[in-house]
């Protein structure tokens, strides 16, 4: 089965969400859902979630599933706003957990954050077999980037997060607490056993040097061929020598801070103070 899939680019994160459409029926899902933050002013806005909000209604679908790929450190979830708008389940990797302990002390969470997934709706193990409408979807546990990370598998399409971008970009970095770039490799040889002609939907875009327009759809034999870390058979000690050495260099995401706190709780902030107000904290020399 081939689900219709409709992409939402936000340019400020460079974030690629997709509405996946059971093409027999109106059932949809929502991959990696957007909420606007303004780091500088502390402001919100959900005019991303608006957008997807609109074209769901636009099109009469109905919401199954808010699916996360795993815990973003560069944007923040608009899940539960959706989820209040639209319905559908939340449901992200039961390695959340560990996600949850890790961040849980380095933002000096204390003993009322719950570091038991419970704030998700499903936590999917590997292997996981679920529905949306009449189409079948598969979770594959791809670690690597986070430990929690998951590919998910709706017909011919497969929606990999951050594991893979496009062939001219390569591959997600490594370097955040729990990650692993061997964990990642083992990852990337698993997608890479689905079929050829799977559908690969990336869940950033950068624009490779040489190309003129953000792209976020490739393929399972594209990818083997053509990825600029992985293809032709690169093995696993040079992709491990190539991954640590590249994330040394690398920068962290401008909204690592915010989105690492509200993305392990769901998307959602955190609790207010009596007065009401709601704070995030910036960890110093933590991350």
């Amino acid at each position: 089965m081939a689900p219709e899939v409709t992409a939402f680019f936000d340019s400020e994160t460079n974030t690629v969400s997709y509405v996946v459409k059971d093409p027999h029926g109106q059932s949809c899902a929502i991959v990696d859902s957007v909420l606007d933050f303004d780091f500088a002013s502390g402001h919100t806005d959900t005019k991303s979630a608006d957008d997807v909000i609109a074209y769901v209604k636009d099109k009469g679908l109905k919401v199954e599933w808010l699916l996360e790929t795993h815990v973003h450190a560069d944007h923040l979830s608009a899940a539960p706003y959706i989820q209040d708008q639209l319905g559908g389940k939340i449901g992200i990797g039961d390695r959340i957990i560990d996600v949850q302990n890790t961040f849980g002390k380095i933002f000096n969470e204390g003993t009322e954050f719950q570091r038991d997934g419970s704030q998700f709706d499903q936590l999917f193990v590997d292997r996981d077999i679920f529905m949306i409408g009449q189409m079948r979807a598969e979770v594959m546990h791809t670690p690597g980037h986070t430990p929690a990370c998951l590919t998910y598998v709706i017909g011919d399409a497969a929606f990999v997060g951050d594991t893979l971008f496009m062939p001219d970009f390569g591959t997600a970095r490594c370097d955040f607490p729990g990650g692993s770039s061997e964990a990642l490799y083992n990852s990337i040889q698993k997608i890479l056993t689905l079929p050829d002609e799977t559908r690969i939907f990336v869940g950033h875009d950068y624009k490779a040097p040489g190309r003129d327009k953000f792209a976020w759809e490739t393929s399972v034999a594209e990818e083997k061929s053509a990825n600029v870390h992985i293809g032709h058979g690169a093995t696993k000690d040079d992709f491990v020598e190539m991954r640590d050495t590249r994330d040394a260099t690398l920068s962290k995401p401008k909204l690592i801070i915010p989105s690492l706190q509200v993305n392990m709780r769901a998307g959602n902030m955190p609790e207010p103070d009596k007065d009401g107000d709601v704070y995030l904290k910036v960890p110093i020399n933590k991350l």
